[in-house]
């Protein structure tokens, strides 16, 4: 079904004009169901429709794309402070976890400047700063987000 309108998200969409009855949370639900495995790339449309723990417990259970998550901490700051802390501490979480294609340093540091901004609004950049700690020293691997982030964690 979601190959044919190209993205998750304008699945949704489509799916959302034809059954204008339905309640976004439900057509959501049953398109999430279609795509077992995928459930973090309908992050973006969860978001859309403002289902915002739905989006974050999507973003949770599979990958998605880490520089979406981190446009969502970014753009939502203000309005959402606690989905967009959620959203940046997901983005970075599936970037310790090496997922997303040509990753730069600056996708990282846009990661983590939007996750604390976020913080900022929601009373918390002491705990996010401690959490994204924790979570880059565990990082495995070739450790890209601790070279980009090492420094400024104190790693």
């Amino acid at each position: 079904m979601r190959a044919s309108r190209g993205t998750y998200l304008a699945t949704f969409r489509a799916v959302s004009k034809k059954y204008p009855h339905k309640a976004a949370a439900d057509v959501l639900s049953d398109l999430v169901k279609t795509t077992p495995g995928d459930e973090g790339k309908w992050f973006a449309a969860a978001k859309e429709a403002a289902l915002y723990d739905e989006a974050l417990a999507l973003a949770r259970r599979t990958p998605g794309d880490p520089r979406t998550l981190a446009r969502a901490a970014r753009d939502h700051a203000e309005q959402q402070p606690a989905f967009a802390v959620g959203a940046g501490l997901l983005a970075l979480y599936w970037l310790v976890q090496g997922y997303g294609y040509e990753i730069t340093s600056g996708d990282v540091r846009d990661a983590y400047q939007a996750t604390l901004a976020a913080a900022a609004r929601h009373g918390g950049v002491a705990e996010v700063k401690a959490g994204v700690r924790e979570m880059v020293a565990a990082e495995a691997g070739e450790r890209f987000v601790t070279k980009v982030l090492g420094r400024e964690l104190g790693l």
